[in-house]
């Protein structure tokens, strides 16, 4: 649904993780602005690539799993907008903690969108797991 809503991942480092979704026909809503669940979407985006990327270079074999999710709207959507994840290494340490306890270990991320004036439209706040595989 992220390729087909034209969702892109723009920056992915150690501190940062970038995605955008355009506005358009696809994204847009009746009321003209982008949908709310395209907007979720690309907010998870933005921290599910960080969390994949660690359980790729993870020794052992570990699950991810959404628990939990908040968002708030603080202005409608009207331009192309960019959801930023800065807790890389909060999940980084997350994945490296399961895998070396063998417990599930759970944490609370957030992605934060803005249009192309710069303006916050949406935050979003994540929950979630991560468990090495038996």
């Amino acid at each position: 649904m992220g390729f087909l809503a034209g969702m892109r991942v723009l920056k992915f480092d150690d501190n940062d993780c970038e995605v955008s979704v355009p506005y358009n026909t696809i994204t847009k809503n009746p009321f003209k602005s982008v949908y709310f669940a395209v907007q979720a979407m690309a907010a998870e985006l933005s921290t599910g690539v960080v969390a994949m990327d660690a359980i790729t270079r993870s020794p052992k074999k570990v699950s991810m799993l959404v628990f939990d999710m908040n968002a708030k709207f603080v202005k409608k959507a009207r331009s192309k907008i960019v959801f930023t994840c800065s807790q890389v290494q909060d999940i980084n340490d997350a994945v490296q903690k399961s895998v070396a306890t063998g417990e599930g270990v759970t944490i609370n991320v957030k992605s934060v969108g803005l249009d192309s004036d710069g303006d916050i439209v949406s935050e979003f706040k994540f929950t979630w797991t991560f468990k090495v595989k038996k």
